[in-house]
């Protein structure tokens, strides 16, 4: 399991989630984000928007699976990018 936390550059608002879902739903492993004591899967577009991820908040990605590191790179990347 790979726990990374960053922050955020941008909000994640509609286009921006489902970005991020559909960069998530590429992976097989398990991919969760947190922030403060909520988490939910990554690979859901209500989870994302529900989690109401805004600029300059940290946000920490969970990957578990067999491509855990590449998910959490790319997730990473996707994030400080947008």
């Amino acid at each position: 399991m790979i726990e990374r936390t960053i922050q955020v550059l941008a909000s994640l608002e509609a286009r921006p989630a489902a970005l991020f879902v559909q960069t998530a739903s590429k992976f097989v492993s398990s991919i969760h984000l947190r922030i403060d004591n909520r988490t939910i899967n990554a690979k859901s577009i209500m989870g994302v928007i529900s989690l109401g991820v805004l600029d300059g908040q940290n946000v920490t990605i969970i990957t578990e699976g067999q491509d855990e590191e590449h998910a959490a790179d790319e997730l990473e990347r996707f994030l400080n990018a947008v």
